[in-house]
């Protein structure tokens, strides 16, 4: 990918995330169709190799965290980013409305339970992000839903939960676990007009709920939380990628780019065996033959 720079799309708490001046379309880095799928499948080859060295390694794991409006392509993003890693070093989990069980927890406790282990790769749908999002759009399901004790509703409450979110980010970064936060940014009229092609497409029909309409009328609410979430949160050891996301195969490539070039960053190997390992190992190459010839 010609003229790509990582630091164009990452807000690390220096800069600021303003919806004004970060773009949702911009210059391609594909010229065609086919030319897409071959820098996507480059992509996906690199970062299978990348996460093959990571699972024998067993030290890192990452975690990457999605995040948008409704429409924006998350499932599809997710789908063709990840498309070529191995199954067994990959798992993805959608966050949807909070259970019984999971109101009756911590807010972020259900997120604990489905972090990565070491050596494998975690593709959160939506995450704890979501608290000082819709929760904060909607105070009402802090106010009437959340099981919290009502002095800790008041006053402070959002910034209570930023530190707590960039606190956790940083233990896991701490513990080796690669945090990545990715924001695809649409435009209101783009959102728009997906929402209309999800209602007229049948193969998308079930994708639609009237409750998205509704969401939408509180488009510039949510910008302002999507704004100070990321500004809050964004930290030099755990940025925020914001990815312009009008153009579905630019935002996948520019996603899948991001990837690699932080998996690349990783200080990690195959494990090499000691001297009397390898004499052992072909030992076995022996024992092996011998076998066949049995």
């Amino acid at each position: 990918m010609k003229n790509f720079d990582i630091k164009n799309f990452q807000i690390s708490g220096n800069d600021k995330y303003k919806p004004t001046s970060h773009p949702t379309k911009i210059k391609d880095f594909y010229e065609d169709k086919a030319d897409y799928e071959e820098i996507l499948k480059k992509l996906q080859t690199e970062m299978d190799e990348l996460q093959s060295i990571m699972y024998a390694h067993s030290k890192y794991g990452v975690l990457a965290v999605f995040q948008a409006m409704d429409a924006a392509g998350k499932d599809g993003t997710m789908k063709a980013v990840f498309q070529g890693v191995h199954p067994l070093g990959l798992s993805f989990y959608s966050f949807k409305r909070p259970s019984e069980t999971e109101l009756n927890h911590d807010y972020m406790w259900r997120c604990f339970k489905e972090l990565p282990e070491r050596g494998k790769m975690q593709v959160f749908n939506r995450s704890y992000y979501e608290e000082v999002l819709v929760v904060k759009v909607h105070p009402e399901i802090l106010e009437n839903y959340q099981k919290i004790p009502d002095e800790l509703k008041g006053k402070g409450v959002w910034e209570k939960r930023y530190q707590d979110i960039k606190n956790f980010e940083d233990y896991l970064a701490n513990n080796g676990i690669v945090v990545l936060k990715f924001f695809l940014n649409v435009s209101k009229e783009e959102q728009g007009n997906r929402l209309i092609e999800r209602i007229e497409d049948i193969t998308k029909n079930w994708k639609f709920e009237e409750g998205d309409i509704k969401e939408r009328g509180f488009w510039d609410d949510y910008q302002k939380a999507y704004e100070e979430m990321i500004n809050t949160t964004a930290t030099k050891q755990n940025p925020w990628y914001v990815i312009p996301a009008d153009d579905k195969k630019n935002m996948r490539l520019i996603v899948a780019k991001i990837i690699v070039e932080r998996l690349k960053e990783l200080k990690m190997s195959y494990p090499e065996p000691d001297e009397a390992r390898k004499q052992t190992l072909l030992g076995l190459i022996d024992t092996i033959k011998q076998q066949n010839q049995g």
